[in-house]
């Protein structure tokens, strides 16, 4: 992991912020555009975001567009109608197609979420194209949107992630015969624009398979004061959840603000099988029932934190294609720590290791069951060692 100086990042939470700052810098584009998400929902948000890249095209932008195959099975019609009659292209990771479908290597999707204007401009974070609103439970009548982040990237660090956003639609295109063609060269490399070190991290199946989980055990090894996560989809492997526990057990305060609610509920029973050994770590638990958690982020000593779209599971540490940005600055990484905190204190619920022990029978065979599960499934695909 190599930190890059000379930017200037801004903390953007959920889509409220995220989205209207997109549109922006696709407006401004000059020269070029890439997008990549996971989902790409036929809403309000995404008819905003694919008009701004049908202007972008309009004018003259090269204008790249790629979803995941399964995330965005739904991508509408209409939109990519538009979007390649103004002259976007826009390509698929992973189609559904057939027999497909059930081949193994099917759950290796692209799961990232970025973009990169002009090689100047670039966003990174959990944030899929998708209203604020749009999960299955919440009422946007009573309550919050779902907690979520992003970084806006102007400097050197947005010529990586071009780069690397560059690179991912090279390979595609060439595996797609009929969207083959060649990338003009990038654009020149951004000045520096602030004193802001940040670093791309991101996981493939090649030469990056487990740079993002490295890069958070190295922060966990070397942490003194203070660990602080929040996780959407949270279930670690065998040396994640040492790590976790060896630094509660040196000192180390670590917090983890993970999901309340129940959104997939053989993942929210089976992750609480870990609950138990954790709390009895010295691991404090909150559970977000504000709203749907979809965040990805940690903060390190008060000083590194990280945002991203992976999360702490073997689906996205295994099998995935993610990108992170680890950011070393104290300001920054302040007010991530802050918000992080205020969700813990008017959205979380704090667990405790003899109420957690308490439990209603039914509820802890529900726990060990999808727990045994989860164990086996992993070891059948082939993961033994992250358990």
């Amino acid at each position: 992991m190599q930190y890059v100086g000379g930017n200037r990042l801004t903390l953007l939470k959920n889509g409220v912020q995220y989205f209207p700052a997109l549109v922006a810098a696709i407006d401004a584009a000059r020269e070029e555009v890439f997008l990549e998400s996971y989902i790409f929902a036929d809403d309000e948000t995404g008819s905003l975001i694919a008009d701004a890249l049908a202007r972008a095209a309009a004018r003259g932008v090269r204008t790249h567009l790629l979803i995941d195959g399964f995330g965005a099975g739904a991508f509408p019609a209409r939109f990519r109608d538009a979007l390649r009659e103004a002259g976007a292209r826009v390509l698929v990771f992973r189609p559904l197609i057939g027999w497909r479908r059930l081949r193994r290597n099917r759950l290796r999707r692209m799961h990232r979420k970025l973009a990169a204007i002009d090689a100047r401009v670039a966003f990174i974070g959990g944030i899929n194209i998708i209203d604020d609103f749009e999960t299955p439970y919440d009422d946007p009548r009573v309550t919050p949107p779902r907690y979520d982040f992003a970084v806006r990237i102007e400097g050197p660090l947005a010529a990586d992630i071009r780069g690397t956003a560059a690179r991912l639609w090279r390979k595609v295109a060439w595996s797609q015969v009929r969207h083959r063609g060649p990338l003009r060269p990038p654009p020149a490399p951004p000045p520096a624009l602030g004193t802001q070190l940040g670093a791309l991290v991101f996981r493939d199946s090649v030469q990056h398979r487990r740079d993002i989980e490295n890069a958070y055990l190295a922060h966990l090894e070397t942490a003194r004061v203070e660990v602080i996560i929040a996780c959407a989809y949270f279930f670690p492997g065998r040396r994640f959840r040492r790590a976790l526990m060896d630094a509660a057990g040196r000192g180390v305060r670590v917090r983890l603000l993970l999901q309340g609610k129940i959104e997939y509920a053989f993942l929210h029973y089976a992750s609480r099988g870990l609950y138990g050994a954790f709390l009895e770590a010295g691991i404090e638990i909150h559970e977000y029932n504000a709203a749907n958690l979809h965040a990805k982020v940690a903060v390190f000593d008060r000083r590194v934190c990280c945002v991203g779209s992976s999360n702490i599971d073997p689906l996205s540490l295994l099998l995935a294609r993610e990108a992170n940005v680890f950011v070393d600055d104290t300001a920054f990484s302040a007010e991530l720590r802050l918000s992080v905190e205020e969700a813990m204190r008017l959205g979380g619920t704090p667990l405790q290791a003899r109420e957690w022990n308490r439990q209603p029978f039914w509820r802890r065979v529900r726990i060990w069951l999808a727990y045994g599960i989860a164990r086996n499934l992993i070891s059948f695909l082939g993961f033994e060692r992250y358990h």
